[in-house]
């Protein structure tokens, strides 16, 4: 990925393949718990409860075994950049859903936390895809154009969300 146009324009053309494709298959690892999962989360058309609730219990709060449904559209972001680049292994979950008791618990301990975050409410995630480099997943997420983008060099991983279309770097 070498320029911001090319990304957009790659991004748009894999957006609307997305939209027409007959299925959608997340390869996942929460890095936290060790667990890989491997979902066809949509197919025809429609997302498929029974995978939905296999991706939201990986996607739970490590700490307290919290389970909350993850906002859809942040696995359709994910299958995206997985589909974006090609990825061989799966995408490493850092952070799903996180509990209140959780999240105060980080903040405590961890710089960027925030008070409201929206991993609460299920509409955040942090990712890394291996061997892709964060500054090329965080033009890929930004290309997208919605939501949340958090990139966090020093800690090798990008954050996404569903709340209004804004960036960072932490």
């Amino acid at each position: 990925m070498t320029s911001g146009l090319m990304l957009a324009g790659t991004s748009q053309q894999l957006l609307a393949a997305q939209s027409a494709a007959a299925e959608r298959t997340l390869r996942l690892y929460n890095i936290h718990t060790g667990e890989r999962l491997k979902s066809t989360y949509w197919v025809d058309g429609h997302y498929q409860a029974d995978e939905l609730q296999r991706l939201d219990y990986l996607l739970r709060d490590h700490r307290s075994g919290g389970v909350n449904a993850i906002h859809r559209s942040l696995y359709d972001r994910i299958h995206h950049l997985q589909q974006t680049f090609n990825a061989r292994e799966p995408v490493y979950i850092i952070s799903g859903y996180r509990s209140a008791a959780s999240n105060q618990q980080l903040r405590q301990t961890s710089n960027g936390v925030a008070r409201g975050s929206l991993h609460m409410q299920g509409r955040a995630v942090d990712i890394r895809i291996p061997g892709v480099s964060h500054r090329d997943l965080h033009e890929a997420a930004l290309a997208i154009g919605e939501g949340g983008v958090g990139y966090y060099p020093n800690s090798g991983f990008i954050h996404l969300d569903t709340g209004r279309t804004r960036r960072w770097t932490a």
